[in-house]
């Protein structure tokens, strides 16, 4: 399915415990195989520094529960340098799409260092989007999101399946590769989200294994509940 040019996907979260999760695990190596990406069972680290303008209309919008809704973001995998990713989220109810254009190590510290300049002579349309929300509405890094993510994946239905453990937002430092960047935990011990994502259809094999799951259907964001933890921790 497309819109305005965008290919959407569905997506819907919930939050589960350990032992869903313990559960699910066991039942999925029936249906799914593994993301080739996991370099163990465990799962890969995920972080992405998510940018905000001075309205935070990110997160007012989310909180708002605005149905349509766009969220910007850095993304790396295991703290590593070599794949760093500039991001828009989009959101339409219950379906997303996202934009994506790779930016080089010296790009990542140039937008760090409030310039973004460079993004103009970029080709994607993303890029001067940034570069237009920078300029009128102050667009800049305000918190990094960290979780390790463990995933699953079908051919049929195009269904990604992950569980995303130890959510964990940054504190003072946003500079994902600093030495200064520190994380702390911003969901409890034991409780994880799972996303379920899908284009046209679940297959019935993969809703027959997620089912017990899949009853308290949540508006969860990671952004919002990093943010929300960042914000708790610097008025202590």
């Amino acid at each position: 399915m497309e819109y305005l040019g965008h290919r959407l996907r569905h997506e819907i979260k919930y939050y589960i415990n350990d032992s869903v999760y313990h559960t699910l695990r066991s039942r999925l190596n029936t249906v799914a195989g593994a993301d080739p990406n996991m370099k163990d069972e465990d799962g890969y680290l995920i972080s992405s520094l998510y940018l905000d303008d001075i309205y935070h209309s990110a997160l007012e919008e989310k909180e708002a529960g605005i149905r349509f809704r766009k969220k910007y973001r850095l993304r790396c995998y295991n703290r590593e340098d070599r794949k760093i990713s500039l991001e828009c989220k989009r959101k339409y109810g219950e379906y997303i799409s996202k934009d994506s254009a790779g930016i080089s190590r010296a790009e990542y510290d140039s937008m760090l260092a409030g310039a973004y300049d460079f993004l103009l002579s970029r080709p994607e349309s993303l890029c001067r989007e940034v570069y237009a929300l920078h300029q009128t509405r102050l667009l800049k890094p305000v918190v990094a999101v960290e979780y390790l993510r463990e995933a699953y994946v079908t051919e049929q239905g195009n269904v990604r399946i992950t569980f995303d453990k130890d959510i964990s937002a940054s504190v003072n430092e946003c500079d994902m590769f600093s030495g200064r960047y520190e994380v702390v935990r911003a969901v409890e011990p034991g409780l994880m989200v799972l996303e379920i994502k899908y284009d046209d259809f679940l297959p019935d094999a993969v809703y027959q294994v997620l089912k017990t799951a899949m009853t308290d259907k949540c508006a969860v964001s990671k952004y919002v509940m990093c943010r929300n933890q960042k914000r708790r921790i610097l008025a202590r």
